[in-house]
């Protein structure tokens, strides 16, 4: 494989060979069980599930379910299309980055550059978070304060070790096993949530139940716009291009069976958590739905322990596009022989920056809502759009063609303000959380 090479004025480096980048696998070998293992672990995390009853709770039931849907609707049809256009010029685009070039030009790879690197690291930080509290939570099962009280930012410290080891294997392709474990814990996770949820429903006195919107005016348009952006981290899934790379022929098949497959199981288990969750606990339901469940307790332990091996595997996809950049360094200046030492130096560094963030401001709901904004929404809902208008991928109906066209606009631009507006809540979120609550706050 050649090495990158930076193109005059500022422009995309140069794609190497037929669309391919350095970490990412050429010739795919998954099968479409192994894309849809892929897909289910980058967007059915543990920490897209935890925040969406807090979401619905923040947006209210007519609001809340709306958006649910839509949002669902959006990105499965959005997703199908990015799969759509992997090779839609006769070339494999590897990588997100590489596709958007393709069709965009070069603002269209440090478009998507910026935002895949926002929507990774945030997407990290907040899952590393997650998966901090949920380690918490088993421990609190089996330790009493009086045999002295681990932190949260030591569970955190002992999951980024964790994650440093997985960083050393080579590509997304040797995570299938993983992945295919990680999808189980999936099903595993929210299986046991709903369970318990319901279970907490019918304990807890339904006429103390409110459904009301909490806060002042300000607070609740606030809480609804953080909402949205929510909901937008849930469904957020910025690396479909490096994961189709992984498939065999055929691609665009295989890979619309495995998105299909993978959705399949999200609908199910996101509508079914976020409005049970809602109705089981009303307005007082927590930001990570598992902080609120109550009973049985070996449940509640074992919905951790899902989410802490389905985190695990989600954390890799995500770190994956920054290893790349990194690795493009390193092949540039033939070091390839000292690759391995350079990979578990550079992997080191992002973990040892992503573990210290998610210990000095361990604010999940926050993390997730901005990184839902700022990442995923410009990749996943606004982006399939305008790229299905820029490579004219049209159905011939002049009637189908035109109420694509209209209907891709419009989702463009009505998500782009929904991402300005999910920010906005978000910022304001956590400067009121740094405010309330200092550095490494064990919470």
């Amino acid at each position: 494989m050649s090495s990158p090479v930076t193109a005059g004025g500022g422009g995309a480096p140069e794609d190497q060979g037929a669309g391919g980048e350095v970490g990412v696998e050429q010739g795919g070998r998954g099968t479409w069980r192994h894309a849809a293992f892929h897909v289910a672990t980058t967007i059915a995390t543990p920490a897209a599930y935890a925040p969406l009853p807090f979401a619905v709770a923040s947006l209210g039931w007519p609001l809340g379910v709306c958006s649910l849907v839509v949002g669902t609707l959006v990105t499965w049809c959005s997703s199908l299309v990015v799969a759509s256009l992997w090779q839609w010029n006769g070339e494999k685009h590897t990588s997100y980055r590489l596709l958007a070039k393709s069709i965009f030009g070069p603002w269209g790879y440090w478009y998507v550059s910026v935002f895949q690197q926002v929507a990774s690291v945030g997407n990290n930080i907040a899952i590393q978070i997650a998966a901090g509290s949920s380690l918490k939570a088993v421990y609190k099962h089996y330790h009493t304060a009086a045999d002295g009280a681990m932190t949260l930012q030591q569970f955190i410290i002992l999951f980024g070790a964790f994650e440093l080891l997985l960083s050393q294997l080579p590509d997304i392709h040797s995570l299938r096993w993983v992945n295919a474990i990680c999808t189980a814990s999936t099903v595993g996770f929210a299986g046991t949530t709903i369970g318990v949820t319901i279970c907490d429903g019918y304990r807890n006195d339904r006429k103390e139940v409110s459904y009301s919107l909490q806060g002042n005016t300000a607070t609740k348009i606030f809480r609804a716009f953080n909402a949205l952006g929510t909901i937008a981290f849930s469904f957020g899934d910025a690396m479909l291009p490096e994961i189709q790379s992984t498939v065999r022929e055929p691609v665009r098949a295989n890979m619309y069976k495995g998105v299909s497959a993978a959705y399949t199981i999200i609908v199910m288990s996101y509508w079914t958590l976020a409005f049970s969750g809602y109705w089981a606990f009303g307005s007082q339901v927590q930001p990570y739905i598992l902080s609120s469940l109550t009973a049985p307790r070996w449940a509640i332990v074992m919905a951790n322990l899902f989410a802490v091996i389905q985190i695990a595997g989600c954390f890799q996809i995500y770190c994956r596009p920054t290893f790349a950049h990194f690795e493009e360094r390193v092949h540039a200046k033939n070091r390839s022989c000292r690759s391995c030492l350079w990979r578990l130096m550079h992997t080191s560094a992002y973990m040892t920056v992503i573990t210290l963030v998610s210990a000095a401001m361990p604010f999940f709901g926050d993390f997730v809502s901005i990184c839902g904004a700022v990442g995923f929404t410009p990749l996943d809902f606004v982006l399939p759009g305008l790229a299905l208008l820029k490579t004219s991928k049209l159905p011939d109906n002049l009637g189908s063609q035109y109420a694509v066209k209209v209907l891709s606009v419009a989702v463009a631009v009505l998500f782009s303000i929904i991402g300005v507006l999910a920010c906005i809540g978000a910022i304001r979120s956590i400067t009121l959380d740094v405010r309330t609550y200092k550095f490494f706050h064990d919470i």
